[in-house]
């Protein structure tokens, strides 16, 4: 993968790679796009609304983010369209002599981009920037019923460490 902006420490560095897959940091014309991506799995369906116009409730969500140093979503892209995206958030920490951590959240590939290694692209990207911005650990949770999904990180290097839990506050 090679680099077209000129810091490649940069969280919004853009990378273009030989193939022509572009990741860039999302704009908020791009949340339409994201949106459809998250709904686009078992999973997801039940839980974004992808319609036009895409609520108001993303654009404020996306506003606060881009307020909030270190907090980003990047998106894949071949031929002018979005065929993947993910959200990385840097977290400064005590723990571990105060290190920092990126959090990667929202990993998702669009059908018809399966096997490019769309998704492998975007997260080495991801694990680059996370590094060149002084994170020392990269996690994630995924839900236990995403199997091929725990492949998929664990082929990247990613170990089952942790039992992650969530509770609905809303």
């Amino acid at each position: 993968m090679t680099e077209s902006a000129n810091a490649d420490t940069a969280l919004d560095a853009v990378w273009r790679d030989t193939d022509g897959l572009l990741i860039r940091p999302a704009t908020e014309a791009d949340l339409p796009a994201v949106v459809v991506l998250l709904a686009d799995d078992g999973l997801g369906k039940s839980r974004e609304r992808p319609e036009t116009p895409l609520p108001a409730a993303y654009g404020d969500a996306f506003r606060r983010m881009a307020q909030q140093d270190g907090n980003l979503i990047l998106v894949a892209e071949l031929d002018r369209t979005v065929v993947g995206c993910l959200q990385l958030t840097l977290i400064h920490g005590l723990s571990r002599l105060g290190a920092t951590r990126a959090q990667v959240e929202g990993v998702r590939v669009a059908t018809a981009a399966r096997g490019r290694r769309v998704g492998e692209r975007l997260m080495r990207a991801a694990i680059v920037r996370a590094k060149a911005n002084g994170a020392t650990l990269m996690q994630l949770t995924t839900d236990h019923r995403r199997i091929d999904a725990h492949r998929f990180y664990e082929r990247l290097g990613f170990v089952g460490s942790h039992l992650g839990m969530k509770k609905e506050l809303g």
